[in-house]
């Protein structure tokens, strides 16, 4: 079902439009056919990825903050709340970047 990579990247500077937001977010993590496209089910793929290193970088977050601001808001929580999934059990194997020109910044 997934394909393990040593860096998932996330790239949404050039996403336009709420649906290209989440099938960008489909092909970076290479979800299933049938995600729904949703919070619940980026929530769900997110979970059925653990149990090994998991590293995710954001690129562009402020595009879908300027268009998306909720939307991006909650993704960034969901994905906070995946680093610590299981009472922090796996958040020595995940890790979460936000990049912007040479700055990451890392999602506790």
């Amino acid at each position: 079902m997934y394909q393990y990579k040593d860096l998932y990247t996330i790239d949404f500077s050039q996403v336009n439009h709420y649906l290209e937001m989440h099938l960008t977010i489909k092909e970076a993590l290479d979800l299933p056919d049938n995600y729904g496209c949703n919070w619940d089910a980026f929530w769900d793929c997110l979970t059925n990825m653990v149990g090994r290193p998991i590293h995710i970088e954001i690129i562009g977050l402020d595009v879908i903050e300027r268009k998306f601001d909720n939307a991006a808001k909650v993704m960034t929580d969901t994905l906070r709340e995946f680093k610590h999934y299981d009472d922090d059990y796996y958040a020595h194997e995940i890790q979460i970047e936000i990049v912007s020109g040479n700055t990451r910044i890392s999602l506790q």
